[in-house]
C-alpha cells in the first residue's frame, strides 16, 4: 500500500543537505517520493510499504547525519 509521511527533521541547514537525504531516500526501493524542507525542519515522503518501511526511512536519514524527531 501507498503511504505519505511528514517527518520532523532537525539539522538540515542548506539546499546541500536537502540534496543529500533527497538522494539517499530516493535510493531506497519503493520510495516514491521525497520533498525536504531545511527552513520547515521537514521531509514528506511517499512510499510503497510493502518494499519498505518507515523504520528504515528513519535509519537512513539518521544514518545521513541528520535527526528524525
Amino acid at each position: 500500500m501507498i503511504e505519505s509521511v511528514v517527518l520532523t527533521v532537525t539539522d538540515m541547514k542548506c539546499a546541500g543537505c536537502e540534496s543529500n537525504i533527497t538522494g539517499k531516500l530516493e535510493a531506497l526501493p519503493g520510495v516514491i517520493s521525497v520533498q525536504a524542507s531545511s527552513k520547515n525542519d521537514e521531509i514528506s515522503i511517499e512510499y510503497d510499504d510493502g518494499q519498505t518501511g518507515l523504520d528504515t526511512i528513519k535509519d537512513t536519514i539518521n544514518g545521513a547525519g541528520f535527526k528524525v524527531k
